[in-house]
């Protein structure tokens, strides 16, 4: 190639370069990119959703001082039917144990769950309850609290307690009726001694 030519090629304008060669841009958004929060599953729970709402894990009992003197006792009775009746100085240790680590329990405070009741069934925090796992449930209102228990169908399964406010009871209510049949429920002999005793 001579000289002339190359400065020809050289003189070359650049609105001459072919378009298909020009280099895109990596700030030009593609036309089919769509956000990848959006996707056909994201709201499906939403339009399933019937009721939600939030409470407590379990009911918190205020203890008076004479509680914690009754407590003591009961644990020095016991120390003392362990060691001096059962001859086990090693329960009799035990048992105090038992009752510092009930109280640590007993006294932190409760989580707050979260509940939605949708078409597919009750929402317990991220864990789905169908219907069909409940036989009936019952309204039980005891020291100002207002539950619901939900009775499983298999025979040694536990009952499902929630615990919802006021102006949430009356849809609550209507909503379960619809799917499960209700039945009168009183609180089972575990429910009574843990009240009575403010566990």
């Amino acid at each position: 190639m001579d000289s002339d030519q190359r400065q020809q090629v050289q003189e070359l304008p650049s609105e001459e370069v072919p378009e298909e060669v020009q280099p895109m841009s990596s700030d030009a958004p593609a036309e089919d990119a769509q956000p990848l929060s959006q996707s056909p599953e994201a709201g499906d729970e939403d339009e399933e959703t019937l009721l939600r709402w939030e409470s407590p894990e379990y009911v918190q009992h205020e203890r008076p001082v004479v509680w914690y003197i009754i407590m003591t006792v009961v644990v020095a009775a016991l120390m003392a039917v362990a060691i001096f009746w059962m001859n086990s100085i090693s329960f009799a240790l035990l048992i105090p144990v038992m009752v510092v680590a009930l109280l640590v329990y007993v006294r932190r405070p409760p989580a707050v769950v979260h509940y939605t009741l949708s078409r597919k069934g009750l929402h317990v925090d991220d864990r789905l309850l169908p219907y069909d796992t409940f036989k009936s449930f019952g309204v039980i209102v005891q020291g100002g609290h207002n539950s619901i228990i939900l009775t499983p169908r298999k025979r040694f399964q536990l009952a499902q307690v929630l615990y919802f406010p006021e102006d949430v009871g009356e849809p609550l209510v209507d909503m379960l009726a619809a799917r499960l049949p209700m039945k009168e429920v009183k609180p089972d002999l575990y429910d009574r001694i843990t009240s009575k005793l403010r566990i």
